[in-house]
């Protein structure tokens, strides 16, 4: 009796050492998986909002012009550029 439970517990642990690499390897697989599903809904979120911008760059004018004057520093004619340059500090 003895000796059949050593043999039990002898399979047991040998099974044990062969399948939990593995499964710890599938639960790692797992995690990293919802992970990347989870910066894939970010990247999606991120994308529909860039389309939305690109749309309204697109058919906006006036948003247009006001990317044209803070991005790109544009004036119209008869306007005077002022820029103002913050002071160093000593």
């Amino acid at each position: 009796m003895l000796r059949k439970a050593f043999w039990l517990f002898g399979i047991a642990v040998f099974l044990l050492i062969i399948f939990l690499p593995g499964y710890t390897k599938l639960q790692d697989l797992r995690d990293k998986n919802k992970d990347l599903e989870f910066k894939i809904k970010q990247l999606h979120i991120e994308n529909a909002l860039l389309e939305q911008e690109a749309q309204r760059i697109e058919n906006d004018p006036v948003y247009q012009e006001r990317i044209a004057r803070e991005k790109m520093g544009a004036v119209k004619k008869g306007e005077i550029p002022v820029k103002l340059i913050p002071e160093q500090k000593r």
